[in-house]
């Protein structure tokens, strides 16, 4: 595998709703919706992803039985679960700060730069991280 060209494409975030999510993750955080595809009558495919250049992004998974519904906002077991990279973490800061989102630990400068740890709608644990150039 070591001469493949490889790339992580999607990582699965379990919601409640797909509508609250997509408006949390594109109004609030300011990614894009790429995809909402209706696969049934309680199913969509829906794909958002941070603007910029990076390629990653995130289905957003509707919880489909209770099982699935205890993941919701806990899928790493309170670890931080994602890592958004920023130009500009005070901006970003300010942002989320006039949403309402919960910054769980305080903007730290750390050797790689300027990090801070915010709550998603549903609680998952997100890194904010501004790199050293």
């Amino acid at each position: 595998m070591k001469d493949m060209d490889h790339q992580l494409g999607l990582v699965s975030v379990v919601v409640s709703d797909y509508d609250e999510a997509i408006r949390f993750y594109c109004d609030v955080l300011g990614f894009e919706l790429i995809e909402d595809t209706i696969m049934s009558d309680i199913k969509r495919w829906v794909v958002v992803k941070p603007r910029g250049k990076g390629h990653g992004g995130l289905l957003l998974a509707k919880a489909a039985n209770s099982h699935q519904e205890t993941r919701v906002g806990d899928q790493t077991g309170g670890r931080v679960f994602l890592f958004l990279y920023t130009d500009n973490i005070e901006r970003d800061q300010k942002m989320l700060l006039d949403h309402q989102v919960s910054i769980v630990r305080p903007m730290t400068h750390e050797a790689y730069g300027k990090v801070l740890v915010f709550a998603d709608l549903y609680g998952n644990l997100w890194d904010l991280i501004e790199r050293v150039s």
